[in-house]
């Protein structure tokens, strides 16, 4: 089959030129701007549109574009003033509503004239730079009919009106106000701009101004913020339902201005309702009403955290400096944990748990805490109450939260080394007196310790438990091995103490009875055959003792007391009457320790196991004691306290605070040491800052004895001064 020969084609312009009909621009654009008409007289239901674009197609196609731009304009311009005219008769919201109808059908016309004018709007217009149809449309609004000399004042104050009659209660079409912001926007921003957004912020500001001051006048501070939080609220209501989003943060910015920002100071310090009697009352729902209004304006959080920050320090100056209150250490320090809940409580409810605010608040606590030099007594004088008795029969849970209360003020002390001081005597007392609710809860509180400051800070607490777990070891040993000799010997049990982890000081040894020494001498060689190259001496005054006494009718009791209260009593035994004086002789119990005991003996109702002549609290050398037969006690078992004060006197207190500074020495000398070490050369100003910061997680020391422990280093030839520069210094190897 043979393949078939290839066609070419080839299409020819006509060979004879076609002529346009002279009038025919003329005649289709009549017919064109009838239409035009009919769709403004809404007469269009009878047009062609299909005839109308192929006319309009033929004209823009036959170079007569410009006729048919220039006539579209012409004929807009003519109705839109009609539309102009329309409007200038009616007035208020009848004014809107016939605007917004008219808007409408605008919109609709111009829809069914972009279709007709489709192919205009696609090739003519882009190439000859001309406005769109449907944004041609749009501009001749603007210019015809909303820029015209009467509309243009009474639409912004119409729409105007309209809001001030809704803020003062009335309510208005919110509809007709949404379509006649939206026609100002799809004109351009820069329409709603001009013509409505500029004026109401305008208006807003002088209309929140003057009612602010009114309110200011008539309400007080929680009332006050009341409305202005609702007033507020209405703004940004008002902005969603009708005004543009972009609104919304300049109607705010007003709101904020003239009813927050310009009485920030006034409301703070409204008398008998501002911010501090808001702390005092707790009232949480005015303060998170302030917080959220005055963090909406600059600087509005830092005023309040100012006065509230002030106003604790000031308080807690009056808690911790009030005599009255520094009577009871573990009422003083209760005092202190609830007014740090109170605040925690106003700061997670109300300020939205606001780290600058808690920060302000630890900040004030650390300031306040340190005023007061036996802080870190009392703080260890209110864990020995709550670990003695004050939590008994709490769960675990509840024990938690009190030591990490406790462990909270801890951390804003300075003197972190005196709170170790006195704690470790407390719960030496504790431990040796077998009156501790819990073990666990102790070596809670230790490991918290541990974590806050470090092994260092604990390890001597951790070795007074390890004594306790080894003395009772030692003591099962003892009476393994001597259990037949001991016979009818008191039972002795025996605490083995490590010097250097317990609060020991040396103390006279007093005379013991003669009951006790021979077991106690049994104690001591079997205790040393068993560890060479010690050496043991007996802490009378830190002992306990049980006593079965006998009173009148055969009653009999058993008393728990102290070692040196023992000793007391184990005198009557052999005597019916003694001196004070005589009694001291006897024991050797320092005069002072000996008057407690003879007070708590004598002195204490329902414990008057001695009788005093003559009878009263004070214990002079030449007061008789007699053994009291008429005791008589509800209970087998009485224990006999020995009268201490709770707190440490005054000259204690001076002498713990001695001893806390001289141990403090060496470990200043020993950070300057580390330092020096390090840097090899340096000068005073910058030592000083370096030492401070090693220590201030255990005490903050004080430049002066720095200076002192600098010298005293120099002397021992730890540093050098350089020849030149008296200030500097040098470490010598």
């Amino acid at each position: 089959m043979s393949a078939q020969k290839k066609r070419s084609f080839q299409i020819e312009a006509f060979k004879h030129r076609v002529v346009v009909d002279p009038k025919y621009a003329d005649k289709t654009w009549s017919i064109l701007e009838h239409a035009i008409h009919e769709i403004y007289n809404h007469n269009a239901s009878g047009l062609s549109f299909e005839e109308l674009y192929r006319n309009a197609y033929n004209m823009v196609l036959h170079k007569f574009g410009e006729k048919l731009y220039s006539g579209l304009v012409m004929t807009m311009t003519y109705h839109l003033k009609e539309i102009s005219k329309s409007l200038e008769t009616s007035q208020g919201e009848i004014f809107l509503e016939e605007l917004n109808r008219k808007w409408a059908d605008h919109n609709k016309a111009l829809q069914m004239i972009r279709d007709i004018l489709m192919y205009m709007d696609r090739t003519f217009i882009p190439s000859c730079h001309k406005t769109p149809v449907h944004e041609l449309g749009l501009n001749l609004w603007r210019d015809v009919v909303i820029h015209s000399s009467k509309a243009q004042a009474r639409l912004r104050d119409t729409l105007l009106e309209l809001i001030l009659r809704e803020r003062n209660g009335e309510v208005i079409n919110r509809g007709l106000m949404r379509n006649i912001t939206k026609m100002l926007m799809d004109l351009g921003y820069s329409v709603y701009q001009d013509d409505f957004e500029k004026h109401f912020l305008e208006v807003s500001s002088d209309f929140y101004c003057l009612e602010s001051q009114k309110f200011i006048e008539i309400c007080d501070c929680g009332d006050y913020l009341k409305k202005a939080e609702r007033r507020l609220n209405e703004e940004i209501e008002r902005v969603s339902h009708y005004l543009d989003s972009s609104t919304e943060s300049k109607i705010t910015n007003v709101v904020e201005k003239e009813m927050i920002e310009s009485h920030m100071q006034t409301l703070v310090h409204f008398e008998n309702s501002g911010l501090v009697n808001m702390l005092v009352d707790d009232k949480y729902e005015d303060l998170g009403r302030m917080y959220n209004l005055f963090h909406r304006v600059p600087v509005g959080l830092s005023i309040v955290k100012k006065v509230m920050t002030s106003y604790i320090r000031d308080t807690g100056k009056q808690l911790v400096t009030d005599p009255d209150r520094l009577r009871e250490p573990v009422d003083f320090v209760q005092r202190l944990l609830d007014l740090k809940d109170k605040y925690d409580k106003i700061i997670t409810l109300a300020f939205n748990n606001d780290k600058t605010f808690q920060n302000a608040l630890n900040s004030s606590f650390e300031y306040f805490i340190n005023l007061n030099v036996r802080s870190p007594e009392f703080i260890s004088l209110f864990v020995d109450d709550k670990l003695r008795r004050g939590l008994k029969g709490v769960g675990e849970e509840d024990v938690e939260v009190v030591l990490d209360k406790v462990m909270m003020l801890f951390r804003y002390l300075q003197e972190k080394d005196v709170f170790e001081k006195y704690y470790k005597q407390h719960l030496a007392k504790r431990l040796l007196s077998g009156k501790t609710i819990s073990d666990d809860a102790e070596r809670s509180l230790i490991v918290k310790l541990k974590t806050e400051c470090g092994y260092q800070f604990t390890s001597k607490l951790e070795g007074m438990f390890t004594d306790m777990k080894t003395s009772e070891d030692t003591m099962q040993g003892f009476y393994a091995n001597h259990g037949a000799e001991t016979g009818d010997s008191p039972a002795l049990s025996v605490h083995v103490l490590t010097t250097g982890s317990w609060p020991t000081q040396p103390s006279p040894q007093c005379n013991l009875p003669v009951e006790i020494l021979g077991v106690c001498e049994k104690f001591r060689n079997y205790y040393l055959g068993t560890h060479n190259g010690r050496r043991l001496s007996w802490q009378t005054n830190m002992g306990t003792a049980d006593l079965k006494a006998v009173f009148s009718k055969n009653v009999k009791h058993e008393l728990n007391v102290s070692t040196y209260q023992m000793c007391v009593l184990m005198l009557f035994n052999n005597a019916d009457r003694l001196t004070c004086k005589e009694i001291e002789q006897a024991t050797r119990i320092p005069l002072s320790d000996l008057k407690r005991c003879l007070q708590s003996l004598a002195c204490v109702k329902g414990k008057n196991v001695l009788r005093k002549e003559p009878m009263s609290k004070d214990i002079d050398d030449d007061d008789a004691f007699f053994f009291n037969e008429k005791f008589t006690s509800k209970f087998f078992k009485v224990k006999i306290g020995t009268v201490v004060a709770q707190r440490e006197s005054e000259p204690e207190n001076i002498e713990t605070r001695q001893r806390v500074e001289e141990d403090r020495k060496p470990q200043i000398e020993a950070a300057i040491v580390r330092i020096m070490k390090a840097r090899r050369t340096l000068d005073h100003n910058n030592i000083v800052t370096e030492v401070t910061k090693q220590l201030q997680s255990r005490f903050l020391p004080n430049p002066v004895v720095i200076k002192k422990r600098i010298e005293s280093l120099i002397e021992r030839e730890f540093l050098e001064r350089d020849k030149l520069d008296r200030k500097l210094y040098r470490y010598l190897a």
